[in-house]
């Protein structure tokens, strides 16, 4: 069971959420996730743990928990849609920032709307 984790301090690394949630179950794997340009946490996670049963029971105990001081968010990970995690932030970045975004392309635009 793969299990989602947000709310994480930027202190947490791979072996404190191991550790966490080790109490539950066997641990196949805990990885906090880094930005690759600070190095710094994002503030989430994913553990994935051999056992259903003891992953369910984690995410019941954990969800809404205090650790490190903040408020964790413990549910089951969605799969990755086709492209990654980024693909759809990245295909809906321009029409969710309105007119402006939009002007702004069309001022270098006007070559490709003569080519069609």
């Amino acid at each position: 069971m793969n299990i989602f984790i947000a709310g994480l301090s930027y202190s947490i690394t791979d072996a404190d959420l191991n550790d966490l949630f080790g109490e539950y179950g066997e641990i196949a794997s805990a990885k906090v996730i880094m930005d690759r340009e600070t190095g710094r946490s994002k503030g989430y996670g994913f553990v994935e743990m051999n056992d259903e049963v003891s992953g369910q029971k984690a995410i019941d105990e954990l969800n809404g928990a205090e650790y490190d001081g903040r408020t964790i968010s413990v549910s089951v990970a969605r799969p990755r849609t086709e492209g990654g995690a980024g693909g759809p932030r990245r295909s809906n970045s321009g029409g969710g920032f309105g007119g402006g975004n939009r002007r702004g392309g069309n001022s270098g635009g006007g070559f490709n709307r003569e080519r069609y």
